[in-house]
């Protein structure tokens, strides 16, 4: 019956439209091709071969998946014979590995030695077996046999790389850190051509040995200079988990002995600047960019860059010093007017970075870029020095209808290109904002905008123009821009764009109006326009309108910004402690802390008091971004730093 249910189909083909001799004809081929089959042994042909190997792939995984869980929960007693089961089908090590886990945490050790020895016979000179068979009789406390077997696999090792790696990870994955770091060591004698620099250093850092692990990778960068750059990236990282500054002050040690051991390879000079530079140690960055300079005849644009490193990190006495190394080169210099126009720029932001400035040294400064100008003349390659020279005298000196006439000759200058003349346009918006001018101003920055609308220099006008918007209480369509520039390329405006969107957004009063945020929005612009003490009336008045107020917290840490450019130390002192005690959760605290801690080092020169602000700034708020800044100078104060 089961025959002739399976080929009733075939026989309703047989039996349609064909005479007699065909019929029999197939039907002798169907009982040859179908019937033959069924007689052979079942072990030897499936009766449905894909059948069956879809049926496997589904039941195996199952296995696997099941086995997983139970290792999950750890239910080994479980666990333990499904992979007895898969290694019995499988012979992987994946399987054998799991197989013998169970077993030792099951305490069946009896069983596990039986699986090691079985798999020793099968795979002779597998010195890692040795290894799981020492580790299950350091288990059952027979540390004397496991020692013997770890020193007689240790012993066997023979000059094969991929022998001596298989070793040193059966050693890790049993926990025998120092067996792991001999293999290492001992195949560096064995094998040929190859030092395992790289393992040696991973294996140095799991044991804190952080000296040898920075030799590694010195002494690997010596013998193959196309892995420095991997060598950095590893290096970064230890750096960005080393908490106490152990690891980099011995990597600064140990770069200074090899630059000064090996003054003719440069590379080490070069590491040693980009560890300065992590390190945010310009001084020792620049020592180092004028020696290679020096030696190799070179034209100053390392050090040129170094320069603009330091100005944007706001070292501008290391910027002005790399500025007039340049200069010291000549006029002939390739980089001499760049040098020029940055070390004009440093001096700026020097002065203007604080508000104890005197006339006299805004006047000096301004003729020193009047001197360049008359130098160099007014044309291409000076309209950046005609940009500074505006903003100088606008902002600072109350000059603005020469500070505009320059611009507008700047953007109506010849060949001058694109960019550069949106930057300058860009300026002389500023300028119009910062002399009431609101209307000119926000005409001048959609113009940029809509020229540059995917450039960084439309993004900043964008960003200025929804910046306009917020200074004069618009602060629904100054979020709605701001939103867009979240997702802007540069990661300044974009950052920018995100906190002045969420200061509106988390600031809005309870009856949906922008009272409080509107006063301080103001106390913003008359700060931008160089009127401090009217802001801080202007703040003041913001604390009278509700002691619980979200923005107070930026309202003191505006004040004490303030306070430390006009100098008043112990009034910015005050409401900085303000900010750290009464809004300890809040996102300025941190930056607060700093300051306060900066303050008591470098102006009140108490030492003990702004360790004591740095330690709590790296304790009490680990994630700051001014931690790594914070415990640099606070190990410098305790005396650690070996120069």
């Amino acid at each position: 019956m089961a025959f002739n249910k399976i080929f009733e189909p075939l026989w309703g083909f047989v039996n349609s439209g064909m005479d007699s001799f065909m019929k029999k004809i197939y039907t002798i081929l169907i009982i040859i091709l179908f019937g033959a089959t069924s007689f052979l042994p079942a072990q030897e042909v499936p009766a449905f071969p894909q059948a069956e190997t879809a049926k496997s792939k589904l039941e195996k995984p199952d296995d696997e998946k099941l086995a997983a869980e139970y290792m999950k929960n750890k239910e080994y007693d479980k666990a333990v014979e499904l992979y007895a089961k898969l290694y019995e089908e499988k012979k992987t090590r994946y399987f054998y590995t799991y197989y013998i886990f169970c077993l030792t945490e099951l305490q069946d050790f009896k069983t596990a030695l039986k699986v090691v020895r079985r798999e020793q016979k099968e795979n002779p000179g597998s010195l890692r077996l040795l290894v799981d068979e020492g580790y299950i009789y350091s288990l059952q406390g027979d540390q004397n046999k496991a020692k013997k077997l770890w020193d007689e696999a240790l012993d066997e090792l023979t000059g094969d790389r991929n022998q001596v790696n298989d070793l040193a990870g059966a050693y890790s994955y049993r926990g025998q850190t120092e067996y792991a770091l001999q293999t290492y060591l001992k195949g560096r004698q064995l094998v040929q051509d190859y030092q395992f620099n790289l393992e040696l250093a991973r294996m140095y850092e799991q044991m804190n040995d952080y000296t040898d692990m920075v030799n590694e990778y010195l002494d690997l960068m010596d013998s193959d200079l196309s892995r420095t750059e991997y060598i950095k990236g590893r290096l970064q990282a230890a750096l960005d988990g080393d908490k106490e500054g152990t690891i980099g002050e011995i990597m600064r040690t140990e770069m200074l002995r090899r630059v000064q051991k090996n003054p003719d390879k440069i590379y080490y000079s070069e590491m040693l600047i980009w560890y300065a530079i992590q390190q945010k140690d310009f001084e020792l960055a620049l020592l180092q960019s004028k020696s290679i300079d020096r030696r190799l005849g070179g034209d100053g644009r390392a050090v040129i860059d170094l320069a603009l490193i330091s100005q944007n990190n706001e070292a501008y006495d290391v910027a002005v010093d790399a500025y007039s190394y340049v200069l010291a080169k000549g006029e002939r210099s390739t980089y001499y007017l760049d040098a020029r126009i940055g070390l004009l720029n440093a001096r700026y932001l020097k002065i203007t970075n604080r508000l104890d400035y005197t006339h006299d040294d805004l006047t000096a400064l301004e003729r020193e870029y009047q001197s360049a100008l008359a130098e160099f003349g007014e044309n291409s390659s000076t309209i950046t020095i005609m940009k500074y020279l505006a903003h100088l005298q606008a902002f600072y000196l109350d000059k603005y209808d020469e500070a505009t006439a320059m611009l507008e000759k700047a953007v109506a200058m010849p060949a001058v290109s694109p960019q550069l003349i949106a930057e300058c346009k860009i300026e002389l918006a500023d300028i119009l904002l910062f002399t009431n001018r609101e209307w000119d101003a926000t005409l001048l920055y959609s113009q940029v905008d809509y020229d540059f609308k995917n450039d960084p220099v439309g993004h900043l006008a964008k960003f200025k123009n929804a910046k306009l918007s917020y200074y004069i209480g618009e602060f629904n369509w100054a979020k709605l821009q701001l939103d867009v520039l979240k997702a802007a390329t540069s990661k300044l405006i974009a950052n920018d764009a995100m906190d002045l969107s969420l200061l509106i957004s988390d600031n809005i009063d309870l009856d949906s109006t922008y009272t409080a945020l509107g006063f301080y929005a103001r106390a913003d612009l008359l700060i931008y326009r160089n009127k401090p003490d009217e802001a801080l009336l202007v703040l003041d008045s913001i604390q009278t309108l509700a002691l619980w107020h979200p923005l107070n917290d930026e309202v003191l840490f505006k004040k004490a910004d303030i306070m430390l450019k006009k100098t008043d130390w112990a009034a910015a002192d005050s409401l900085l402690q303000k900010v750290t005690d009464m809004y300890p959760q809040d996102i300025l605290a941190d930056n607060a802390l700093m300051l306060r801690a900066r303050l008591y080092d470098e102006h009140y020169n108490d030492p003990d008091t702004a360790m004591m602000l740095y330690e709590r700034l790296m304790t009490e708020y680990p994630g700051s971004l001014f931690v790594v800044d914070a415990r640099k100078r606070f190990r410098e104060l305790r005396g650690d730093m070996i120069n």
